[in-house]
């Protein structure tokens, strides 16, 4: 469970990096850092989510598999953990 828990806030921290990333190259587009910033942590999402996925399932209706059933209901959802606080 705790590498589970690992996971989600990694996805959490890219995803923030990424808005901050995103906020900031709309107000210097051709800043070569910010950029590969930006450019870093969207592949590192990508890696992580794909990774989280692949082990307990989707994180979004997006992560659906063509293929396989309908499993973004197969989980519970994050109001019926035991008392759980992230």
């Amino acid at each position: 469970m705790m590498e589970r828990k690992l996971l989600m806030q990694r996805l959490q921290a890219c995803n923030s990096a990424l808005n901050d990333a995103a906020l900031f190259l709309d107000t210097r587009p051709d800043d070569p850092m910010a950029l590969a910033y930006y450019e870093k942590h969207q592949a590192l999402l990508m890696k992580t989510q794909q990774e989280y996925v692949s082990r307990w399932g989707p994180i979004s209706r997006g992560d659906h598999m063509a293929g396989e059933r309908w499993r973004w209901t197969d989980e519970p959802w994050p109001w019926h953990n035991s008392g759980e606080v992230s």
